[in-house]
């Protein structure tokens, strides 16, 4: 196939020109979905406890979806790195097709053990009712996020990482439109609620995959048929399959590991929980730029990996945490100290706010081992190194995170804010244990492309 003209990625690429648009992107996100919690916290605070217990489930569907998301963006950014331009076309059909279906699966399995999933978080009945609901729409319609996250993946690796961008924009926009139509404007009377919220978040993320779609055939990105597939690429598949699952594993060993941690957090009361939750809505700012900057040196890191240059993704990637390191300190630090007031935007509970406090204060030593966590894990992935990653994830959350937050939270009484401890306790040491795996360089040698053929 003659292939179009590509934006060139390699070790000379500035972070920002990748990090930036996707820093925008998550930054946007985030307003969304603050934006949904303030939201309905002047609807019903019983409904922002019920939305996060649903959010934690809603993140666990998108885990399994992105088995092959994430494949697709190591093989992607690996192959166009090597310039295996031939294969490209047949790798983005293998991954859309294979994840829609996959997603359609995901969605009819949490849809029908939404009831079971209700008992094990020890959902309050009060709260029951709205997170079910939540589950039920969103997740019915999860399959359209597993296809988007494929396509946001591919032109990322391309390149085109603002599209991201744009279409969070236009996702916050009908979102927020969508919850003033069901909760306080002409549908109001219609008294949907939570169910208005989950409606308008599926159409938003339905225009939201019509679009990249339209934007991957409007640049000449490539193209989508089955025909593609034949010969079937089982191979592949198997290769894909491969990367995705123990990144997919490593992800929802996490996401059980902090689904046990809301059940304990969940038995301790309705305060504890939408303190939690509102915690989690500040929380996601001090993430952000760490997230964006890791995700853009994992595009570079895969192109360098795939053009056989090892030394130079050595170097980026601790030149990447330089960066983001005293940022997300910074950002953690400013939550800390003003968290007594932003946390009035959402509630004027000071019990709530009392115990957010003590979340924020413990949350800056979380950020600091998640910001390691997330350089040097997405590094590895883009490198092919994806199941040593997955390993310290199974011991660390297990071992450190649920033991220390248990004990600090459950039976030493310090609450939820000793359950972020032990979470603080996993992020830290794991970030440390990976750090050094990196600066060991055990990852070289794992690229996924064949360079016999």
């Amino acid at each position: 196939m003659k292939q179009k003209k590509t934006i060139v990625i390699d070790e000379k690429t500035p972070l920002l020109i990748l990090a930036g648009p996707m820093f925008l992107e998550l930054l946007l996100n985030t307003m969304l979905n603050n934006v949904d919690t303030l939201m309905l916290s002047h609807y019903d605070e019983y409904a922002v406890g019920a939305v996060g217990n649903a959010n934690t489930i809603m993140f666990m569907m998108n885990i399994l979806c992105n088995v092959i998301a994430t494949a697709t963006s190591v093989v992607v950014a690996q192959y166009l790195g090597a310039k295996r331009y031939e294969s490209m076309n047949m790798i983005y059909t293998l991954a859309i097709l294979v994840n829609l279906v996959i997603g359609i699966v995901i969605s009819a399995s949490f849809c029908a053990a939404n009831p079971l999933i209700m008992n094990f978080l020890h959902v309050s009945p009060e709260m029951r009712p709205y997170s079910m609901t939540y589950i039920y729409i969103v997740g019915g319609g999860v399959f359209l996020m597993a296809v988007f996250n494929v396509m946001v993946q591919i032109l990322r690796c391309n390149g085109y990482t603002k599209i991201g961008m744009w279409v969070s924009l236009a996702i916050n926009v009908i979102n927020i439109a969508g919850n003033y139509l069901f909760l306080y404007g002409p549908l109001a009377h219609l008294k949907m609620g939570v169910a208005g919220v989950a409606i308008s978040t599926v159409a938003a993320r339905g225009i939201a995959l019509i679009t990249v779609f339209i934007f991957f055939y409007a640049t000449g990105t490539g193209r989508i048929s089955p025909r593609l597939l034949i010969p079937f690429p089982g191979k592949l598949l198997v290769k894909m399959i491969r990367i995705g699952l123990p990144t997919a594993g490593e992800h929802l060993t996490y996401n059980l590991y902090q689904t046990t941690l809301l059940s304990f957090i969940n038995a301790m009361g309705n305060d504890s929980v939408n303190a939690r939750a509102y915690c989690n809505s500040l929380i996601s700012f001090a993430m952000i730029f760490s997230n964006s900057s890791a995700m853009a040196t994992q595009i570079i890191t895969g192109h360098l990996v795939g053009a056989n240059k090892s030394e130079e993704a050595y170097r980026r990637v601790f030149k990447t945490l330089r960066t983001s390191m005293p940022i997300t300190l910074a950002l953690a630090l400013v939550n800390a100290i003003f968290c007594r007031y932003t946390l009035r935007i959402f509630t004027s509970n000071e019990h709530i706010i009392a115990l957010g406090q003590m979340i924020m204060i413990v949350d800056v030593f979380v950020e600091a081992g998640r910001c390691l966590n997330m350089t040097f894990v997405s590094s590895l992935k883009a490198a092919g190194a994806y199941i040593f990653p997955f390993l310290m994830g199974l011991i660390c959350n297990w071992g450190l995170g649920l033991t220390v937050g248990y004990t600090a939270g459950v039976v030493l009484g310090f609450g939820v804010a000793g359950i972020f401890a032990g979470t603080a306790a996993d992020e830290c040491i794991r970030g440390l244990i990976v750090m050094n795996y990196w600066r060991m360089k055990k990852w070289v040698g794992k690229s996924v492309v064949d360079r016999k053929v």
